[in-house]
């Protein structure tokens, strides 16, 4: 309940920063009820903000995903994270990143990271982007079964791919990998989105999560697959 009124108050802070601020975004949200033989409930949400002022650019994001299976939850994950970039050429930036993962299901309790890096716009045009990152940065984590608190350096790579595939249709894919010599985290997603009109949008998605030092009896493969209304604003 206290992740639910947290996401609450930051979708109502971003509800009125477009007023103050040259901000664009979208807020993403899909439900799933299922009664009969089996009882389940599932819910994911995601807001995405990006405010841009001349060579600057700040991205912040926060999701929530949240699932019952018979009374019983079975997916309880909060992730928050802010990227700020700054272009010193056309094509070329530097950028800092931060990201906090928390998973109830997960090996770890939380991990924390924060990246350095160089980017490169390798690619854009009107059908189609690409970006990577590449960097040094740093990860806090907490093991579930022992409590231990650990850290470690780690080596960032991000790639950012998007397809404009009609007026409508756009598909996209995000891969971020956080290797350390404990762990090495990567999470890739996948969304096909078609438009409904200026501001609304359905999009399905999939995104699969890997961690390949885990505890004894837990998956080090996690994927979730989503269909989401998607609201854009500030455009």
């Amino acid at each position: 309940m206290f992740r639910i009124r947290v996401l609450t108050a930051v979708a109502l802070l971003a509800a009125s920063l477009p007023a103050i601020a040259d901000l664009t975004g979208k807020g993403e949200l899909g439900l799933l009820f299922s009664r009969g033989n089996s009882e389940t409930e599932t819910f994911n949400t995601r807001l995405e903000l990006t405010y841009e002022k001349e060579a600057w650019t700040n991205e912040f994001g926060t999701s929530f995903v949240y699932g019952r299976d018979s009374g019983e939850t079975n997916s309880n994950r909060f992730v928050v994270g802010n990227r700020t970039q700054y272009n010193f050429s056309e094509r070329s930036y530097v950028v800092g990143a931060l990201r906090y993962d928390r998973d109830r299901f997960s090996s770890y309790d939380y991990q924390g990271t924060a990246s350095l890096g160089i980017g490169r716009q390798l690619v854009d045009n009107e059908r189609h982007r690409l970006k990577v990152e590449f960097g040094p940065g740093f990860r806090v984590y907490e093991l579930r079964d022992t409590g231990d608190r650990e850290s470690e350096a780690i080596l960032r790579g991000f790639a950012d791919y998007g397809w404009t595939i009609s007026e409508s249709t756009e598909l996209t894919n995000k891969l971020l990998v956080e290797a350390g010599q404990d762990n090495t985290f990567a999470e890739n997603v996948l969304g096909l989105s078609v438009a409904i009109n200026s501001h609304l949008a359905l999009q399905a998605g999939l995104s699969v999560r890997h961690n390949t030092d885990v505890e004894p009896g837990r998956d080090k493969t996690d994927t979730l697959t989503t269909m989401n209304l998607v609201y854009n604003f500030g455009e």
